[in-house]
């Protein structure tokens, strides 16, 4: 049980750094947003690329689109930050607790 103790905590790990990574993407895209960037730029691509098929679910689900403004990346967000503080904590609970 040690082993799949520390898999898990390793996955634990992993996935708080991959949220981390999606929350930060999606904040830059947002203020991206704000400024209109050339839509040719490698960089604004990958953002747009990463970010979008993330938020145009809870585009399409819920009316987040108020007065001009687009809140799905604040639900984005808060979705995330229930995952790092759900299940990442419960991962590494379990795994702490099958070392």
């Amino acid at each position: 049980m040690f082993v799949f103790g520390n898999f898990l905590i390793a996955i634990a790990r992993v996935l708080q750094i991959v949220l981390n990574i999606a929350m930060w993407i999606i904040v830059i895209q947002a203020l991206l947003s704000w400024v209109n960037p050339d839509p040719y730029n490698p960089i604004v691509r990958f953002l747009y690329g990463v970010s979008d098929p993330v938020l145009r679910p809870i585009r399409r689900r819920l009316p987040v689109y108020s007065a001009g403004f687009d809140l799905s990346p604040i639900v984005a967000i808060l979705i995330i930050i229930f995952l790092q503080h759900f299940l990442v904590v419960y991962l590494l609970t379990m795994g702490n607790s099958l070392r």
